[in-house]
């Protein structure tokens, strides 16, 4: 079995389905989120999209997002700049947990519980 392939994406119609309600609702925010008529162009909505997609890891979204961002005339540079970014994003919350690890590592040491 192959995971994450673009195939897949033919079974968001039954996944929507099985979830109606919920599937709704998350449809009406991203069609919220993706507005024409904010006050954020919709050029830079796409290139935090893709910042955002790149941060979570949804390979799904990074398709969609860097077509649709290309589509608005997004560089490449953009998309490489955008990808350092969302690096730069990773890293730091990785520095932020790792001071959280301190934290309870010190906290273990002296036997206080969570």
């Amino acid at each position: 079995m192959n995971y994450q392939e673009p195939a897949d994406r033919t079974r968001t119609a039954q996944l929507a389905k099985l979830a109606a309600p919920e599937a709704q609702a998350w449809l009406k925010f991203d069609y919220a989120v993706e507005r024409e008529d904010g006050h954020i162009p919709r050029k830079y909505r796409e290139l935090m999209a893709v910042t955002a997609a790149l941060t979570a890891q949804c390979a799904y979204c990074i398709d969609r997002h860097v077509r649709a961002a290309q589509q608005l005339g997004v560089t490449a540079e953009e998309i490489a700049e955008a990808t350092m970014i969302a690096a730069a994003i990773r890293s730091g919350a990785t520095l932020g947990h790792g001071l959280l690890a301190l934290k309870i590592f010190e906290d273990a040491e002296k036997g206080q519980a969570a």
